[in-house]
């Protein structure tokens, strides 16, 4: 999504579909102009117009965005066949969508519905071509490009739960900090030891125009905390063991795999 939004020249209209308070730090984008959609936004600020509004209605005119964002929201959307024409409908013609979504399939997203008890997720995708199809289908936008997402468990962590205790939280030991840190390390261990797919999350998906100018491995290192993704490369390795790095966007504290084929 970055990627994407880095490449987007001043001035770029952008929508943020079920932003809540906004899929990514507007603040970091001010040559953009960016609006966010939700059913209950968040105030507008200096960097977003914030608006309230239906994915399976949006109040804008054919052909209004350069770059539709549309970051775990899929799974949310009880009329999800229309909110995939409506995203369809709003990206300009050379414009590019950003998708993504949770693999039903793995235990991160079985984990998210089991101790959210749902957690709104009333859609389930179990393969990409289900993706793919459905925005070729109903929105006409081929898919340029794909990657696997990694999982940080980041809802678990003490910041992101709220005030409302969650007994069942004990079946995890309390899922604090350290055990975050620990089990998202571990599971990329286990996968690449005997292939399995404990830290894969989801996936993400390029429509239309805007693909990724170069394919890179699945960044595996996502932090704990806000669940920002970064290359391997770009972080800063710590001393000690394990290896750990400080995520550069809110400075947590996570341990450091390197990326596939690195």
């Amino acid at each position: 999504m970055d990627a994407l939004l880095r490449r987007l020249p001043p001035g770029t209209l952008v929508l943020d579909v079920a932003a809540g308070k906004g899929s990514f730090d507007a603040r970091r984008y001010p040559q953009l102009r960016i609006v966010s959609v939700d059913l209950e936004p968040a105030a507008s600020t200096a960097h977003a117009a914030r608006v309230r509004a239906d994915a399976a209605a949006l109040p804008f005119p054919d052909r209004t965005f350069h770059a539709v964002i549309c970051n775990h929201g899929l799974e949310h959307f009880v009329r999800l066949q229309m909110a995939v024409g409506e995203l369809g409908r709003v990206l300009r013609q050379g414009g590019g969508l950003f998708v993504a979504v949770p693999d039903a399939r793995t235990l991160t997203d079985r984990l998210y519905r089991f101790l959210a008890r749902g957690g709104g997720h009333v859609n389930r995708f179990r393969s990409p071509g289900e993706v793919e199809e459905l925005f070729a289908r109903l929105a006409g936008l081929p898919c340029r490009a794909r990657q696997t997402l990694h999982t940080s468990l980041s809802f678990l962590h003490p910041d992101n739960r709220g005030r409302r205790r969650n007994r069942r939280l004990w079946l995890l030991l309390g899922a604090g900090v350290r055990t975050l840190r620990w089990a998202t390390w571990l599971f990329r261990l286990i996968d690449r030891g005997i292939g399995t797919r404990l830290s894969v999350y989801g996936w993400s998906f390029h429509f239309g125009a805007l693909a990724p100018r170069r394919r890179e491995p699945p960044w595996t290192n996502v932090c704990i905390r806000c669940g920002s993704g970064h290359p391997a490369a770009a972080l800063q390795k710590e001393r000690g063991w394990p290896p750990s790095y400080r995520c550069p966007v809110c400075g947590e504290r996570n341990f450091f795999t390197p990326d596939a084929g690195r």
